[in-house]
């Protein structure tokens, strides 16, 4: 380090940024008075090494603090600290014997902030620790920021591949929980290199897109609960708990030597764009893992508190949207650029192709926690021309009250839509009264959507998601079991709308594993041939169990890991889902971009979508039954050209009886024939393109009791 040299640097970008002869610096803090860059040989070093405190004539311009250090070289690892004011009665957290890492920082140490001391001097007794400045420097078991070489790999061409909405099939996953378990057999298990060894299995599933859990850098060490079965200490394994938003999770690396973090997502990101899978990110901008007053201070409170944070009145506390103790100011100007920086840089560097947003409704408050009409936030990020073509969809609710399903401000968001979701639980549960419901979902939701300009796909369907039951629990269990998460049952949601058709949890009993197979295989096919973008939960085709925990946010075990040799138990289930999704992307109708309206496109044509009863009628929406079927015109789905135009009878049983159906006719020179049925067992619940089965009676179809049906017309 003696040959460094300190030249002023420049403002922009933020971050550590690698640049011939040198590595330039810059960071944002308004009311600090003094910024001091240091550097560290090793990952456990207490002391740095080097130590530069900038000089706020020449390395500062406005609010950023910047510095360009000439010689130095990517791979070397750095922290900062900051004085200030310490006020926290103002909400000035400033202590230059703190550590903070760079809000910019693009990989981090695998090294836990939360078995640092300063966890265990932050979590006494008196309510006031807050309130006590601390005196010890030391960067022992304190994480260190990586400079990192952006231009240091070779993408082989890749650009984000960046999928129309209606064309996709998501698939959400963990990056440690897809091949951690023993069953995996992969050389990598529980990495980014793991998720490559998987490519085989998701590309023969069909998916298009790889929407996975919190890859930013999080700490698992967090939670301090323990499982109350084994004794063990609890982790955070979701990781909606974000340290660092640049930064790929280290210990998701199979390379841990520094930028082996970094390179290895690129790989990964890379390998699945060739084969022709997307990558979307669950990204969590609404809290981080700094907590309220009595939390760790090692970034944005060290930083400028009360400028990334909301506070309360009382500026001590802090506003909390998130149910985690703190709010990100989102729609602060510092903070909007923070999130676009991040956004592009996951876009531009990592080639990463679309979002999801945890909580996505705090994005749209102010800095006092009210909901604007015109979220500035959410129209930048939709309105970036940067981001245009990339996916951003939004979980339209907060846990500060805010619901904004079929409302989410911003133009072209997409939405996890949980009505889609409750509402399949009901109609396949058999709740009096929900068929009505099922079928404004089947057909795209146009009762949130359609008001304000947006389209069916815009509907992210989702039956089961990381929160909550999978879908073999879903009919397994009556009531959740989280027993093992530390809070005696009392975390999770008690409104599953699931039912275990009569055992609780795992049997042999033959009965009731044939009604559940069929009722995930009806809820695979209501999902799959509705109108919106389907997303399916990591597992749920091969009936991945969580042994009725719905809350397993804690639990990094065989609890949430996929169980590879489910795969095999599970086969004809796993071909059902596989050629239940190459169905939906054979056919434009299932595809079709605009909301059906129940009209003919001129008098020589039929309607869109025809609605019948099984005797053959108009339902009586006022009072309908269990079952319901439709007709849907292939004609009018206008996608693609170079597909057929199929028309589809499809049917739904949801009552406990068999029902004999009265069918409308196929078009003229056509017959109908049987593509799905899920009462059958496999193979015949559903057969390939080209080998359905003609129907010997063209009038009427029993459909046994909870069962869907899929007829296609086809020329005799």
């Amino acid at each position: 380090m003696d040959n460094l040299k300190l030249l002023p640097g420049k403002p922009i970008p933020q971050g550590a940024t690698a640049e011939a002869g040198g590595v330039n610096f810059s960071v944002f803090t308004r009311n600090g008075t003094s910024v001091i860059l240091e550097f560290f040989e090793h990952d456990e070093d207490s002391t740095p090494c080097c130590s530069f405190r900038l000089d706020p004539r020449i390395h500062r311009t406005g609010d950023i603090w910047h510095v360009f250090v000439q010689n130095l070289k990517p791979g070397y690892l750095y922290l900062y600290r900051v004085d200030g004011p310490f006020r926290p009665n103002e909400g000035l957290r400033f202590n230059p014997n703190k550590y903070l890492l760079d809000p910019y920082a693009k990989e981090i140490t695998p090294t836990s902030i939360f078995s640092s001391h300063e966890k265990s001097s932050q979590n006494g007794i008196s309510v006031d620790v807050d309130l006590n400045y601390n005196t010890v420097i030391s960067a022992a078991g304190f994480p260190k920021c990586v400079v990192v070489d952006d231009t240091d790999f070779d993408w082989e061409g890749d650009r984000p591949l960046n999928y129309p909405l209606r064309y996709s099939v998501l698939y959400e996953a963990h990056v440690k929980g897809l091949t951690m378990h023993h069953s995996s057999g992969k050389k990598h298990p529980g990495t980014y290199r793991g998720v490559i060894e998987s490519i085989p299995y998701l590309k023969e599933l069909g998916i298009t897109s790889l929407e996975l859990l919190p890859i930013n850098e999080f700490d698992e060490n967090e939670n301090t609960r323990v499982n109350p079965r084994t004794g063990e200490r609890l982790k955070n394994y979701w990781g909606y708990s974000t340290i660092a938003f640049f930064a790929p999770k280290a210990t998701f690396s199979s390379d841990l030597s520094r930028g082996g973090p970094t390179r290895e997502f690129k790989e990964m990101v890379r390998e699945l764009h060739k084969a022709g899978i997307e990558i979307i990110l669950d990204i969590v901008f609404n809290h981080t893992a700094e907590g309220n007053e009595r939390g760790l201070t090692f970034s944005f409170k060290g930083w400028d508190n009360p400028i990334y944070y909301m506070l309360e009145d009382n500026k001590r506390y802090y506003r909390n949207y998130s149910g985690c103790g703190n709010t990100v100011n989102c729609n602060h100007p510092v903070v909007r650029t923070l999130i676009i920086d991040c956004l592009r840089y996951w876009v531009t560097e990592m080639h990463v192709d679309g979002f999801r947003f945890d909580l996505g409704s705090i994005l749209g408050r102010d800095q006092k926690g009210r909901i604007l009409e015109n979220p500035p936030m959410l129209e930048r990020i939709a309105e970036d021309p940067i981001l245009r073509h990339t996916k951003i969809i939004a979980e339209a609710w907060d846990a500060g009250g805010a619901y904004q399903v079929g409302w989410f401000p911003g133009g072209r968001w997409a939405e996890w839509n949980d009505r889609f979701r409750d509402d399949m639980r009901s109609f396949w549960r058999g709740d009096k009264g929900s068929v009505l419901n099922f079928a404004t979902r089947v057909t795209g939701s146009s009762d949130l959507y359609l008001r304000d300009g947006r389209k069916p796909f815009h509907s992210i369907n989702f039956i089961t998601s990381h929160d909550g039951f999978t879908l073999n629990d879903l009919v397994s269990y009556n009531g959740k079991h989280n027993d093992e998460n530390g809070e005696s049952n009392r975390d999770g949601s008690d409104h599953n709308i699931s039912f275990n058709y009569g055992f609780e949890g795992s049997t042999v009993n033959p009965k009731i594993e044939a009604i559940r197979n069929r009722q995930i295989k009806n809820m695979f096919v209501s999902l799959l041939v509705s109108l919106g973008t389907p997303m399916l939960l990591m597992g749920d085709e091969i009936r991945r169990t969580q042994g009725g925990n719905n809350n397993a946010y804690c639990q990094d075990n065989e609890i949430s890991w996929m169980n590879w040799t489910f795969r095999r138990k599970n086969e004809g289930l796993f071909r059902f889902v596989r050629l239940l999704i190459r169905f939906r992307k054979d056919h434009p109708a299932f595809l079709r971009p605009e909301f059906l309206t129940g009209r003919a496109e001129s008098s020589h044509s039929s309607p869109d979508i025809s609605w019948f009863n099984e005797r053959g009628e108009t339902p009586d929406w006022s009072n309908p039954g269990p079952f319901i079927a439709y007709r849907l015109f292939g004609s009018h789905a206008s996608v693609r050209t170079d597909q057929d135009s199929a028309d589809f009878f499809i049917m739904f049983n949801s009552s406990t009886k068999d029902i004999t159906v009265r069918l409308c006719p196929p078009p003229k020179g056509t017959r109908w024939f049987r593509a799905v049925d899920t009462s059958y067992d496999s193979p015949l619940d559903i057969l390939e393109d080209g080998s359905e089965d003609v129907l010997f009676d063209q009038k009427k179809y029993v459909i046994l009791a909870r069962s869907s049906v899929v007829l296609i017309s086809r020329n005799v």
